[in-house]
């Protein structure tokens, strides 16, 4: 009979266990928002600085969107490819804020041109409890061996070509705009299988894509101790990147695709035309040109905005 009993009892209480795990999982998660320390320390070598669109934050429990975009562009900024944070029950619509960001792959795209390349993801997925708990998983573009051999390869170029007598801030980009331009056509054909969308493709198999280009300049321009950012169109019709860079307290435009133009006489050129240009000259540089692809949202670049 005792036996009984307890068997009964057993039963009953893994019943009223099951019927409450709900309830009882939402009591860990509100005492792991309340309690949860979670923070992120790593500085990675390639951490870029605030930006006035996005900033490094320490607090990873957010409180509105900004505050989501604050997490997500420090986990990429610190090369952090697995990260987990949690939702305030006062923060209401968090889930479904957390839900419309990692959908929303132009604004990914823009958080991913404020990190340093070696940083930025080719893929980002969003995995969202009902309970509030956010985890971030994240496949970075380059190789921990791609990284450095690239590094080596960029530092060795610079001490090669930007020599004493080379001081001025102008000088020096154009020194290595003009050795990228110099060492690299683009890919007419968009051929993934030789890296032309990354750096590595356009350092070593002298072809590249915009995005080659443009990671490669940024890394070059950061090597150099240059503060610098991608900017990238998300146009419904077309989609390019360049690069902007900070000289002397002034951001400036840099785009290299279009100062290597593809011509029809299979001879190479390298112009100078969007090389180092305020916005009022790059709208003045497109003039003749009908083309989308130098449109961008000033409400994200906003050290453009005029």
């Amino acid at each position: 009979m005792k036996n009984i009993f307890v068997s009964i009892l057993c039963t009953l209480i893994i019943f009223l266990f099951i019927l409450s795990s709900d309830y009882l999982a939402n009591i860990i998660v509100s005492f792991l928002n309340y309690s949860n320390k979670t923070s992120l320390n790593i500085k990675d070598e390639y951490t870029n600085p605030d930006f006035i669109f996005v900033k490094n934050t320490s607090n990873f429990t957010p409180y509105g969107k900004q505050d989501l975009l604050n997490i997500f562009y420090t986990v990429l900024n610190n090369k952090v490819n697995n990260f987990t944070f949690y939702c305030p029950k006062e923060y209401i619509n968090c889930i479904m804020d957390v839900q419309y960001l990692s959908k929303d792959e132009n604004i990914l795209t823009h958080l991913n041109n404020f990190v340093h390349p070696f940083n930025s993801f080719s893929s980002l997925k969003t995995n969202i409890s009902d309970t509030g708990e956010i985890n971030i998983e994240i496949t970075p573009i380059y190789s921990e061996e791609e990284i450095v051999r690239i590094k080596a390869e960029v530092t060795k170029i610079i001490n090669m070509n930007i020599t004493s007598d080379v001081k001025d801030d102008y000088d020096k980009i154009k020194v290595i705009h003009d050795y990228i331009i110099n060492n690299t056509k683009y890919d007419i054909n968009n051929d993934k299988s030789i890296k032309s969308y990354n750096a590595y493709g356009a350092l070593f198999n002298n072809i590249a894509t915009c995005n080659g280009y443009t990671d490669l300049m940024a890394i070059f321009l950061s090597e150099m101790g240059y503060q610098n950012f991608k900017i990238a169109t998300t146009t419904k019709t077309s989609g390019h990147v360049w690069n902007a860079v900070n000289i002397n307290n002034e951001w400036l435009h840099l785009d290299l695709t279009w100062d290597d133009p593809v011509s029809n006489d299979n001879e190479n050129y390298l112009y100078h035309k969007y090389f180092l240009i305020n916005t009022e000259e790059l709208k003045t540089a497109d003039n003749n040109i009908t083309s989308t692809e130098h449109l961008f949202d000033s409400s994200i670049y906003t050290e453009f905005k005029s």
